[in-house]
């Protein structure tokens, strides 16, 4: 099990630790939250709702965060969202997502609980022991084991409330007009694109979780993205209407470069923890090859590396600023992977950068396409290039062609009109180069 190193900061009370890094965004009563964190160790929740089998690098700030919090005496409890997955949380969402069966949502929520098994060692005998979210009188939870976290599934309390009941003594708590100020719904009702009942509910269901756990088994504070913003405040509401207990509620940026835009995505898809999706070795590029302005960043949130040393890093200029990018790659996949993939991904990198040959690299990602795709005149080099989303159009891939920004196994191509056929292939694989930092192997099916 990972542990943080002792000297990842120079403060004693971890909301100090959250601040120095950048983490926080907003905070319910930040003054109050931190004088709670210095004298009282507390136990907190982050829920995570199984919209998939696997966990991706949005999640992993949350984990950070559980880390940071666990490092400091607090007790992280996951909050598995079997309840609220039959719904699906619109938040920043344009459109209302897919509908999964319970079937589905319960596999997904094992998946986690599986991932989530990498970064914290559980106290498995610690169950939730309300009948349904309903406050059973005289009853109290047996306090979580030291140095442990707890995972709780809202399908405990969500799935057995029965509707008429639950609209009566929680739906009477919330304001509709309230409501729909809400940035999470207010977005979808600006463009006109509306928003299903079914969706409008989920606010009510991420504060009544947050109510009952504050109720039944003493939590004091809610954490999330800076998208739950509205979704905790509800829940702190809620809280104090409902058992006139006072609890709080925090959120922290989400993962985004220096134009704004969500870091994570590959061409893939998302940057999955799991590596039979990504393996370690693209895991660990992705984060070599972030833009030098995203350095400081990276290593302040996805590393616990002490801030002296990441100012020192983000600060290298040049080529020097590559030496920052090949330790934020070893450190966030050793995290993620373990030391050795990050040690064996360190290698393979070096061997790419250093030789140029591609081929001398192991694990570099890949993808299979169809052998009828590359017979007889085969597929152009801009249409492959764009189809392995290397570059977002033909005209792109034209002209990186041209530029002599293209290699195929090795051998650089200039021609834009060069068409890849089987003839290129050996032992069923080639290796397409764009630039001088992205690779990736074709495999034959």
């Amino acid at each position: 099990m990972f542990q943080i190193p002792d000297n990842v900061s120079k403060y004693d009370n971890v909301f100090d630790v959250l601040q120095e890094r950048g983490l926080i965004e907003q905070c319910t009563n930040p003054e109050a939250l931190r004088d709670l964190l210095g004298r009282e160790k507390i136990k907190f929740y982050i829920g995570f709702d199984p919209t998939a089998d696997c966990l991706h690098v949005g999640h992993f700030i949350q984990i950070i965060i559980m880390l940071y919090m666990q490092k400091y005496g607090h007790t992280p409890v996951i909050l598995l969202g079997g309840g609220t997955g039959e719904v699906g949380d619109p938040s920043g969402r344009s459109d209302m997502r897919q509908v999964m069966t319970i079937d589905t949502i319960d596999d997904n929520c094992r998946a986690f609980k599986k991932l989530f098994e990498r970064f914290f060692e559980f106290d498995d005998e610690w169950k939730y022991e309300g009948n349904g979210g309903v406050y059973v009188p005289g009853h109290q939870n047996r306090e979580p084991l030291e140095g442990k976290a707890v995972s709780v599934n809202n399908a405990e309390w969500i799935r057995k409330a029965k509707y008429t009941e639950f609209a009566r003594e929680i739906g009477t708590q919330f304001n509709v007009n309230t409501m729909l100020r809400a940035e999470c719904f207010k977005s979808r009702m600006d463009r006109n694109e509306g928003l299903s009942f079914f969706e409008f509910c989920y606010m009510t269901l991420q504060a009544y979780d947050f109510m009952v756990m504050a109720r039944d088994f003493d939590l004091k504070a809610q954490f999330g993205g800076n998208d739950q913003w509205s979704n905790i405040i509800a829940g702190v509401n809620l809280t104090r209407k409902a058992c006139d207990k006072e609890v709080y509620g925090m959120t922290f940026g989400l993962l985004t470069n220096s134009e704004g835009k969500k870091m994570g995505k590959t061409a893939k898809g998302a940057l999955w923890l799991d590596e039979n999706r990504v393996s370690p070795y693209e895991f660990f590029q992705y984060w070599r090859n972030v833009n030098d302005a995203d350095v400081n960043k990276c290593l302040r949130m996805l590393t616990f590396l002490p801030m002296e040393e990441v100012n020192r890093l983000s600060a290298l200029e040049g080529s020097e600023i590559n030496k920052a990018k090949e330790i934020l790659g070893y450190e966030v996949t050793k995290l993620v992977h373990g030391e050795k993939a990050a040690q064996e991904a360190l290698e393979a990198s070096r061997k790419v950068f250093t030789s140029g040959n591609a081929a001398a690299a192991e694990n570099i990602p890949s993808v299979e396409m169809e052998r009828s795709v590359f017979e007889g005149e085969g597929i152009g080099l801009a249409a492959l290039a764009k189809e392995l989303k290397l570059v977002g159009s033909n005209s792109e891939a034209f002209r990186m062609i041209e530029q002599g920004g293209f290699r195929i196994n090795d051998e650089k191509v200039v021609d834009r009109k060069h068409q890849v056929t089987l003839e290129d292939f050996k032992d069923d694989k080639i290796i397409i180069q764009k630039g001088k930092k992205k690779f990736i192997a074709v495999v034959l099916k």
